[in-house]
C-alpha cells in the first residue's frame, strides 16, 4: 500500500511541476509579447525618422510636393505599424493569462498607439507646411 501511495504522490507532484512550467511558460510568453510590440514601435519610429530625412534631402527638388508625397507615404506606414503592434499585443494578451507577471493593460497599448498616432499626424501637417 506504501508503494501505491508513493506512486501516486510522485504523480502528483510531476504534475504539479508540469503546470507550474506551463505557467511560466505563459508568463514568458506575455513578456515577449511586450518586447514585440516595443519593437513594432520602434519600427513605427524609425519610418518617422525616414519620412523627416527624405523631407530634409529631398525637400528642394522639383516637383515641390515629391519630396513631401513620398514621406507622407512613411508617416502612413507608421501609423499603420503603430496600429498594427497594436491590434497583435492586444489580442495575444487576450488569450493569455498572467501567473506571476504583471502585464500592461490594453489599454496602455491603446493609448500609446493613438498618441503616436496624433504626432505622426501633426509632423505631416507640419511637413506639408514647410
Amino acid at each position: 500500500m506504501a508503494k501505491d501511495q508513493s506512486s501516486t504522490e510522485l504523480a502528483q507532484s510531476r504534475t504539479d511541476w508540469a503546470e507550474a512550467r506551463t505557467d511560466w511558460a505563459e508568463d514568458r510568453t506575455i513578456m515577449a509579447n511586450e518586447r514585440t510590440f516595443a519593437a513594432w514601435i520602434r519600427t513605427g519610429l524609425a519610418c518617422i525618422v525616414i519620412a523627416l530625412g527624405l523631407q530634409a534631402v529631398f525637400g528642394s527638388i522639383e516637383p515641390k510636393g515629391l519630396g513631401k508625397a513620398v514621406a507622407t507615404v512613411f508617416l502612413a506606414a507608421a501609423i499603420g505599424v503603430f496600429w498594427s503592434a497594436r491590434n497583435r499585443a492586444k489580442a495575444t494578451l487576450t488569450r493569455l493569462h498572467s501567473r506571476d507577471c504583471m502585464p500592461q493593460s490594453t489599454k496602455s497599448y491603446t493609448i500609446l498607439a493613438s498618441a503616436l498616432s496624433l504626432a505622426t499626424l501633426l509632423t505631416g501637417v507640419v511637413l506639408w507646411l514647410l
